[in-house]
């Protein structure tokens, strides 16, 4: 009788072993955990083209070029390419650039203002697939529209190009915030 139990024993012990593992390997295949879960699985590399810039500051261009692909390698999965046949293509266009005056003093002088950039990026797989996926309109497939400023105070010592930098640099950000999935 006990040698019945303990073979009853083992032949449960297996089974419940052998259902552990088989869930752990079927159930939770597809399943991603960590950043790289954010992550479009199918794109490995991106090529990134220099920015197109219709502005009349002829180095906006190169310069968010080289700040979107910082954040890209910094903060996703995704390879930098030089390659054109790369599985996408990040292509970006500065549309505009401004100086806005916010405060003056009294005799006129600017006291603080903005430094803003408005850009279109579209995201597109070697197959011609659109990669962005805007939570505003589902499944648009339509450029999507970025514009970003920063605040400077030449009184304080701060000039257009340190604010410049900065709007580029949280552009670029908000651009690459686009190619994480949406949940």
């Amino acid at each position: 009788m006990n040698g019945i139990v303990k073979s009853i024993d083992a032949i449960v012990r297996s089974t419940l072993l052998l259902t552990i593992s088989l869930s752990f390997v079927g159930g939770c295949s597809l399943y991603q955990y960590g950043p790289s879960s954010l992550y479009r699985s199918d794109i490995r590399t991106v090529h990134v083209p220099i920015v197109r810039n219709e502005t009349f500051r002829h180095d906006l261009g190169p310069r968010l070029s080289l700040a979107i692909v910082t954040e890209i390698e910094s903060r996703t999965p995704f390879k930098v390419v030089s390659d054109p046949a790369a599985d996408s293509t990040l292509l970006v266009v500065l549309t505009s650039e401004n100086k806005n005056v916010l405060t003056e003093t009294s005799s006129d002088d600017p006291r603080a203002l903005d430094a803003t950039l408005t850009a279109r990026a579209d995201w597109v797989s070697r197959r011609g697939e659109k990669l962005f996926q805007n939570t505003v309109t589902p499944q648009s497939g339509s450029v999507i529209s970025f514009s970003q400023d920063s605040r400077f105070v030449p009184e304080a010592g701060q000039s257009i190009d340190t604010a410049m930098q900065a709007t580029i640099e949280k552009l670029a950000q908000r651009i690459v915030s686009q190619m994480e999935l949406r949940w």
